[in-house]
Parts: structure tokens; C-alpha cells; sequence
């Protein structure tokens, strides 16, 4: 059985028990009373010849790499990647596989005003009303998790409660399924098989991506020779999780890999990020 398919059992059985304890009607009437959801896809339109947009992930832990940081906390690496210039975020909120929590989203919105992405597999249309009530911009649909039927319906149903969709996908056929609903089109670059990663994933199924979509690199940047290949594509974003999250200082790492050479921090903010 690949990851995916056991992440994917696993998340039917948490989402079923999930469903049973939170009725669906008081997600619904807790977002009636939310203020619109902060712009996700504004945040990632790069204007031409302005630098590439970043989204930085919060995640601890991954199915194949087990514990990736261990001084995990959300808020504090949230705070940093503020700091450091991100233009969104991704906050893992799965569980059992990744460590994350739903939890999570909304002490990072407390703590910063960026948009948040719930990086999580949405199987069921409950997940994209509960990201909207927990405080998350956006939603990750996953082509390879979803039938097309399914990811037009959780798609159209993001859009009606405020909500952006990033539609993932990994390979020219499952682009083909979802380019005529998705305005958000992430390149994953990991091979769900192997979970190898290459970054001509994105080089290749970018060719089939018609020009006035946004097209987020996912997976596999890990360092600035990458972030500048992808920038000669010109795509809009990369999303970058693993890389950050192994860096004893977070923010220096950022301005590394995006290329930013103002001056870093004071002695202070470095102790702040530590701690």
C-alpha cells in the first residue's frame, strides 16, 4: 500500500469521527459570522519582473522522514517567517502522519496577518467548511486523492465560503483533469511511488498550464540554485516546507534561498527565533 492510499484510509476514519462530533450546521453558522478570508491568491500573483512568491510551510514531522524539527512551535516559526518576508504560509494540519493539528490554524492567525494555507487531504466537503471556521485562506486539493467530480464540487464549494483552493498535481494527466477548474495549480515535484523528488516535474507539466493561472513549485527546493531555476520558468510561487524546517535559524535560511540580502537581524531577534 503507498503512503498516500494509507494516509487516505486513515483520514475517511478521523474525518467520519470528526463529523459525528462537530455538526456540520454549527461550522456553517460559526463562518457567517467570520470576516472574508485574507487573499491567498492575491498574495501569490507575481507582477512581472518582481521576485518570486513564497509560501512557507509550518510542518514538524512527514511520513517519510519521521521528525523533521524538533523545537517545534507554530507560532514562533510563524512570527519568523512574518519577518522574514514570506507571502503566505502552509500550516500542516494532519496528525497522525505529520504531527500538525488543526489547532494550529488559528494560533497562527492570531500571531500574524499573512494568509494560511490548511495543508491537509480533504476527502470530504465537511474539511473545506471546517478550514473556513479554524481560520484558514485556503485549501489543498490533491488531484491524485480526489476523483474529478469531487475536486469541481470541493473547488466550487471553497469558493462559496470564501476560501481559495490550490489544486496539486504531479503529472501532465492529472493536470489535464483539473486545469478547467483550478485558478491555483500546484506542480508537486515528489513522486507519490517513490517520493523521490525533481524539480522537472515542474519544467514538464508547466509546458500543459494555460498562461493566466497562478502555478505554485511544490517539494524538492533545497537551496538557492533551485529557487533561481524555478524562477527562470517563471511560475508565480514555491512552497517550501523541509528545507526551512531543518534550518537551526529559520529566517536566515529564507533570505538565503529567496535571495535577499538586507541586512539579518539583530543578536536579539536571533535569540527570539531560538527560543
Amino acid at each position: 500500500m503507498s503512503f498516500l492510499s494509507e494516509i487516505l484510509r486513515s483520514k475517511r476514519s478521523e474525518v467520519a469521527a470528526r463529523k459525528g462530533a462537530i455538526r456540520l450546521a454549527a461550522l456553517k453558522a460559526r463562518i457567517a459570522d467570520l470576516e472574508p478570508a485574507r487573499g491567498f491568491e492575491t498574495a501569490l500573483a507575481r507582477p512581472e519582473g518582481s521576485a518570486l512568491r513564497l509560501i512557507a510551510e509550518i510542518k514538524k514531522a512527514s511520513p517519510s522522514k519521521g521528525l523533521i524539527r524538533d523545537d517545534f512551535d507554530p507560532v514562533r516559526i510563524a512570527k519568523t517567517y512574518a519577518t522574514a518576508g514570506a507571502h503566505a504560509l502552509s500550516v500542516l494540519t494532519d496528525r497522525r502522519f505529520f504531527q500538525g493539528d488543526l489547532a494550529y490554524l488559528a494560533l497562527v492567525r492570531e500571531a500574524v496577518l499573512l494568509p494560511i494555507l490548511e495543508k491537509d487531504f480533504v476527502i470530504d466537503e465537511f474539511q473545506v467548511y471546517e478550514a473556513r471556521a479554524l481560520g484558514a485562506d485556503a485549501v489543498l486539493l490533491i488531484a491524485a486523492a480526489l476523483e474529478p467530480g469531487q475536486l469541481r464540487e470541493y473547488a466550487q464549494l471553497a469558493r462559496e465560503v470564501g476560501l481559495a483552493a490550490l489544486v496539486e498535481v504531479h503529472n501532465e494527466a492529472e493536470l489535464e483533469q483539473v486545469v478547467e477548474t483550478a485558478a491555483l495549480i500546484g506542480i508537486n515535484n515528489r513522486d507519490l511511488a517513490t517520493f523521490d523528488t525533481d524539480l522537472a516535474t515542474t519544467e514538464r507539466v508547466l509546458r500543459h498550464v494555460p498562461d493566466d493561472r497562478i502555478v505554485v513549485s511544490e517539494s524538492g527546493i533545497l537551496g538557492r540554485k533551485d529557487v533561481e531555476r524555478l524562477t527562470a520558468l517563471e511560475i508565480d510561487a514555491v512552497l517550501i516546507g523541509e528545507t526551512f524546517m531543518r534550518a537551526p535559524l529559520i529566517e536566515d535560511k529564507v533570505r538565503e534561498l529567496m535571495g535577499d540580502s538586507s541586512p539579518s537581524r539583530t543578536a536579539a531577534g536571533r535569540m527570539a527565533e531560538r527560543r
